[in-house]
């Protein structure tokens, strides 16, 4: 075998390892939320513990993403993808053999890290294997395309392992795909570190760290504590302190992991607000869409995977329109015009769920149009936030956009879980009055927005007396949901807005700056 040839075997070899890496990646974020109404039934976890079991992989991944750039630098990309692999590996065993869900939330968090340094590790090592021209385009395309597939068929595949096995095998699987990335890992990546690594921003990742875990366990712990207690506003002291201190450590770090003054670039700031607006309403819709379709619907989990594809499979095909739209539109009108089209679908799925109580078609059509509006901005959005600043800075404002998006995400996992129980719990208060007490309807409501149903019925023989169709508990179910939708319908249009006022507030200062340079402006543009 030549020595090219051998070249392009190794470096495809070394491409499988990465995207395997993608896949798992993936695949750990959109299948897991196909088996939360199961782990209510057999952990018998709350609605709560549901929740941070989600969040705690998207909270723990924000932690470790600047820090394994630093650590990977300095002693080796192929080494610390590695060990981030066989600790991806082990934390999945972890969470699969967990005896309840305190351990299956730790396992989690574990996870989460190491979930966090395969993708920072995997763009690292990319970057190094395939260093320029097509082979570089083709090698990152790929691995999108992978990772997407991860994410977009997820809850499908989960529905499918859940049918035929049980809920552990969701963790377990990676398992034996974490050895076998190992093993081709060693076979092919090449080794690489820089010289002029920095060193760790440690006190900014604690802070962060410590905000972020703030603000998520007063949102979801504030509604059973009382927002005016005093634990509540001693975390939310602790938060701000942890925040500002945050923004003094990177302003006045020499080498900042955050480096805010990248905010002054327009089109940088338009960017990360579509970062910020996909993770504020789709993603963290994709934990509740499927307790939406086993609870108030009353679909198995194989039929809700498969409705579930409505709203991921056009984040598979719509990167390509989406490069051709940035293209021919730029960027400035293909983010927010994305980023409505996500709020348009939230809503439309709010109008479907009102008339559709009993099927799942009526939120179809804007589930889809959801995800076609998430596959228009993330291409361009992504592109953006690391082509808007010099080259020197691409990699931190890469990390600024992943931890934007992760913190998003795991904000909104809190909100949306907060407004979905206070739908449900209004609208079963409206019906029921004060047939139950206020501890009583509290617990029927947070077992019914974890989608055990028949656990609920069970407990509470009066609520099956009180309503024996079962209407009363699925249109307040409905109305939940619905509040949820509305939230993210109207604040990703929001903040669609604020990306296109950013984004035109750039070319009225270019239009501005022609106006005093009118004849050097009337050169430049033929004129």
């Amino acid at each position: 075998m030549s020595a090219v040839a051998h070249s392009r075997s190794s470096n495809t070899v070394a491409l499988i390892a990465i995207c395997l890496a993608g896949l798992m990646f993936g695949l750990e974020i959109s299948s897991v939320p196909i088996i939360l109404p199961e782990l209510e039934k057999v952990l018998g976890a709350d609605f709560k513990a549901l929740q941070w079991i989600m969040n705690a992989y998207t909270i723990a991944c924000t932690t470790v993403l600047m820090a394994t750039g630093t650590l990977a630098d300095r002693f080796g990309r192929r080494r610390v993808f590695v060990v981030s692999t066989v600790a991806f590996g082990l934390t999945s065993l972890l969470c699969g053999l967990a005896p309840d869900t305190h351990w299956l939330i730790i396992g989690r968090f574990l996870q989460g890290m190491a979930g966090g340094a395969i993708l920072i590790c995997s763009i690292a090592v990319l970057s190094h294997q395939f260093p320029e021209g097509r082979a570089r385009g083709r090698a990152f395309a790929v691995w999108g395309v992978v990772s997407g597939i991860g994410l977009g068929f997820g809850p499908a595949i989960g529905g499918a392992v859940l049918a035929v096995l049980d809920w552990r095998w969701i963790f377990l699987v990676h398992v034996p795909l974490a050895m076998l990335g190992v093993a081709l890992t060693y076979a092919a990546v090449q080794e690489s570190r820089d010289p002029h690594a920095r060193k760790l921003d440690l006190l900014g990742i604690l802070t962060l760290t410590v905000a972020v875990l703030g603000l998520t366990y007063a949102i979801t712990q504030g509604a059973d504590l009382g927002f005016s207690s005093p634990i509540i506003l001693g975390v939310a002291a602790v938060t701000l302190v942890s925040l500002v201190a945050f923004v003094l450590v990177e302003k006045f770090h020499p080498h900042p992991m955050f480096d805010f003054s990248v905010f002054k670039i327009r089109d940088f700031s338009g960017a990360i607000l579509g970062c910020v607006g996909m993770n504020f309403s789709y993603w963290p819709f994709m934990i509740y869409l499927p307790l939406y379709f086993s609870a108030a619907l009353g679909y198995d989990n194989t039929t809700t995977g498969l409705l579930l594809l409505a709203y991921t499979l056009p984040y598979l095909v719509m990167p390509p329109i989406a490069q051709y739209l940035l293209m021919r539109y730029q960027a400035r009108v293909v983010i927010p015009a994305g980023l409505f089209a996500i709020g348009l679908g939230f809503l439309l799925m709010k109008f479907g769920s009102g008339f559709g109580q009993n099927s799942g078609l009526a939120v179809l059509p804007g589930a889809l149009v959801a995800g076609i509006g998430l596959g228009l901005t993330t291409t361009p959005a992504t592109n953006m936030t690391t082509g808007s600043v010099p080259a020197n800075r691409a990699g931190m404002a890469s990390g600024m956009d992943i931890s934007a998006r992760l913190i998003t995400l795991a904000i909104n996992i809190a909100v949306m879980g907060a407004i979905l129980v206070a739908g449900i719990h209004a609208s079963l208060r409206g019906a029921f009055g004060a047939a139950f007490d206020v501890t009583q309807l509290r617990a029927i409501t947070e077992q019914l927005a974890g989608g055990d149903l028949a656990a609920v019925r069970q407990e509470f023989p009066r609520l099956a007396t009180l309503d024996a169709s079962g209407d009363i508990v699925r249109a307040a179910l409905t109305d939940g949901f619905g509040n949820v939708m509305l939230y993210g319908g109207i604040g990703v249009w929001v903040i669609a807005a604020l990306s296109a006022v950013i984004f035109s507030r750039r070319q009225v200062v270019e239009v501005s700056s022609c106006n005093s340079r009118a004849a050097v402006c009337a050169s430049e543009s033929g004129g």
